[in-house]
């Protein structure tokens, strides 16, 4: 990315770093933080860069405002209306959502309001999600004509298909209690514990070897898209790996003589 495109992009996100938790904060509050391609462009770099970086644990993905993340900027792009545009737009937007899922670190939503299309999207790539009671999610874009159907990918590989389908066919919201009895968020806190919930959640990840949580991450996804003979195969490859590692020879170690592990701490 040249000069130029950094700084056209500088500000949509936010980043801040505390004791191996990145927080990246969607910066568009005043528009309902729309993945806009200048918004995308920016949480991919940040993406890129927390990847490759062994001293961060765990991510938060975070938003300014009172929504999470309003889906697509539609004024973008009703002003370019081509074909390639288009494709080019999806194409960024699936590997950005991609980019969340491979990446070694478990990413954690805070959702602080409303989550509609892309954005609910957004929600539903995350590994966790914490919402506060006032949030609200939906796969929206129906009522405009436009089924949200990259959305669905993210969606149907959260909830049952027939919810998913529901939520894909009217475009209605549901409330962050529906959200969670439905497997698309984890937790629901009043608006003021939101920050000391997603501590707690961050703080039991972190007392574990990072080593164990990205290896369990990568397996968990790639599991799910294979056969379960093909699946059971990667899995016993995958805690074959793992128990050569260090981190759990120590674990297992510890367990037999009853004390708590001494894990190295994350580089």
């Amino acid at each position: 990315m040249t000069q130029a495109e950094l700084s056209a992009n500088a500000g949509y996100v936010l980043r801040s770093l505390r004791d191996g938790v990145v927080t990246l904060t969607l910066n568009r509050g005043e528009k309902f933080n729309p993945l806009s391609a200048e918004m995308m462009t920016a949480l991919q770099n940040e993406l890129d860069a927390v990847a490759a970086d062994a001293s961060v644990r765990v991510v938060v993905l975070a938003a300014q405002g009172k929504a999470f993340c309003a889906g697509h900027d539609l004024k973008q792009m009703r002003a370019e209306p081509s074909d390639a545009y288009y494709k080019t737009l999806f194409n960024q937007c699936s590997k950005m959502m991609l980019t969340i899922q491979r990446m070694p670190q478990p990413v954690i939503a805070r959702v602080q309001g409303m989550a509609t299309a892309a954005g609910c999207q957004l929600v539903a790539m995350c590994d966790l999600a914490v919402a506060t009671r006032e949030a609200k999610f939906a796969v929206s874009g129906i009522n405009y004509g436009l089924f949200c159907s990259t959305p669905s990918v993210g969606l149907s590989r959260n909830i049952a298909r027939k919810q998913a389908m529901e939520m894909l066919l009217t475009g209605e919201f549901i409330d962050a209690d529906t959200a969670r009895e439905r497997g698309l968020i984890n937790r629901v806190v009043a608006a003021e514990n939101l920050d000391a919930e997603i501590a707690k959640l961050t703080a039991s990840i972190l007392a574990k070897p990072a080593v164990a949580v990205a290896m369990g991450k990568q397996l968990f996804y790639r599991q799910l898209e294979m056969g379960i003979d093909a699946a059971y195969q990667l899995a016993g490859q995958t805690m074959a790996c793992n128990m050569m590692d260090e981190a759990a020879l120590e674990g297992v170690q510890a367990f037999i003589e009853k004390r708590t592990p001494a894990w190295k701490p994350a580089l």
